[in-house]
């Protein structure tokens, strides 16, 4: 049964990551507490969880406040991330099952279906959110999933699908089928070149232009 803290943790990270708590903006114990009916202990202890995965800072005589990521801090998160779902991908084709090569192809051609009902960012992002999830999970590995769902879960980057323009989303979503046939083949190298183009194609597509404000 989730605790008052797990339940402050959820509501108020579902807040960060939605873009409602914009980056820099005070989080204030009293407010959140009064706003999610919780006394402020379960709310400082979600401030701290928040913290330990860098979605908040504490700053001395000020309190908590929403992260806040400079474009550098975004180049190098895009630049982990390149190098982390590489390696995972690399190692799924080697020890993915069947059924979970399966599950990856659905979840391409799903993609590529909601794309051409024009069914939204929401469903595509989560979509995608599962697509690679699941790429991790055949990777076989205990820590890699937790080190990059630390790194995804930048609010900038979980909104890079808002500026996809039509070119750069059929990329994006060819990248997917390649990846489901590198797999196919059971081929690391071309599986992890793939990955690790798609993730700096992203990157370029959030970061390309001018430094965002």
């Amino acid at each position: 049964m989730a605790t008052s803290a797990d339940i402050a943790y959820a509501r108020i990270r579902e807040g960060v990551l939605a873009g409602r708590y914009a980056p820099g903006s005070p989080l204030r114990e009293e407010q959140l507490a009064a706003d999610l009916g919780v006394s402020r202990t379960p709310v400082r202890e979600a401030l701290r969880r928040l913290n330990a995965e860098s979605l908040v800072e504490f700053v001395a005589n000020h309190g908590a406040r929403v992260a806040s990521w400079s474009h550098a801090d975004l180049q190098e998160t895009f630049d982990l991330r390149a190098l982390l779902e590489g390696h995972a991908c690399s190692l799924a084709a080697e020890r993915r099952s069947a059924a979970q090569l399966a599950d990856l192809e659905r979840l391409a051609d799903e993609m590529s279906a909601a794309h051409a009902d024009a069914a939204g960012v929401a469903q595509l992002a989560a979509l995608n959110r599962q697509f690679h999830g699941l790429i991790q999970e055949a990777s076989g590995t205990r820590q890699l999933p937790r080190l990059v769902a630390r790194i995804v879960d930048v609010p900038l980057v979980l909104r890079t699908f808002h500026q996809y323009s039509p070119a750069a989303l059929a990329r994006s979503l060819a990248h997917h089928h390649e990846i489901t046939a590198a797999l196919r083949a059971r081929d690391g190298a071309w599986a992890r070149a793939v990955m690790e183009a798609h993730i700096r194609a992203a990157r370029e597509t959030l970061l390309g232009g001018e430094s965002p404000g």
